[in-house]
């Protein structure tokens, strides 16, 4: 496993669990707005995976569960048996992916070695090009939204708001293509950081006002729906 970042604790992403956090270098998407500019670039310093594992051992019984992000943590040649490691070791396991590798997703789900699947679903099918930043198979992404409906244990969709890039209609269109499914978040976007393209450095984000006004406008098509970051 390529592994460029490590973050000890959080409360925050994984949903009523203490978790640590990996960040997996490497990404088949050049999102202009992506704040993981390292990874993406494939330029951060790697972390050994043993280091990995001898922190885990260590911190048994005082975290619950692993988030593996990224980059795009299925794009890992290994990530199968690194997840199958983290599992006998009684982890939770929680995967960010962008689903545009719907294959490997499903072998996970299959042998039941994730727990919690978080999906950037970047725009409305007509617009996915645009965020996406390459060419982009709608046919995969179709297809992880349906395995992580039918098969995941827990999960959850989220949208970056990128002004200039999408709008309050586009949000709509995003929660039609996804209604009835559990837990759906609303980010606001960072501009703060070192952004892929320093041009969306900037843009200012949307004012919370507008946030909560496309919030309301989606809420009917979605069992949960809030907002991050705003």
């Amino acid at each position: 496993m390529k592994i460029g970042g490590l973050q000890h604790t959080s409360l925050l992403d994984y949903p009523d669990c203490i978790s640590a956090i990996i960040w997996t270098v490497d990404c088949n998407f050049r999102c202009p707005f992506c704040y993981n500019k390292t990874l993406v670039e494939g330029t951060a310093p790697l972390i050994a995976e043993e280091d990995i594992f001898a922190f885990l051992r260590k911190r048994k019984g005082v975290l619950e569960a692993l988030v593996i992000s990224g980059g795009e943590p299925l794009l890992q040649k290994d990530i199968v048996p690194f997840i199958q490691k983290v599992k006998k070791l009684d982890y939770l396991v929680k995967i960010d992916t962008n689903g545009s590798r719907p294959d490997v997703l499903e072998d996970l789900l299959k042998q039941d070695l994730v727990d919690y699947v978080s999906m950037d679903v970047k725009a409305p099918k007509n617009k996915y090009e645009k965020l996406t930043g390459v060419k982009t198979d709608i046919s995969a992404i179709q297809r992880s939204i349906t395995l992580i409906m039918e098969k995941a244990k827990g999960y959850e969709f989220k949208t970056t708001f990128v002004p200039n890039l999408l709008k309050k209609e586009d949000i709509v269109s995003i929660a039609k293509w996804l209604e009835g499914t559990q837990n759906y978040y609303l980010q606001q976007v960072k501009t703060d950081v070192p952004l892929l393209s320093p041009t969306y450095m900037s843009v200012d984000p949307y004012p919370k006002e507008y946030l909560i006004e496309t919030l309301e406008a989606i809420q009917p098509y979605f069992t949960t729906s809030d907002l991050r970051g705003a």
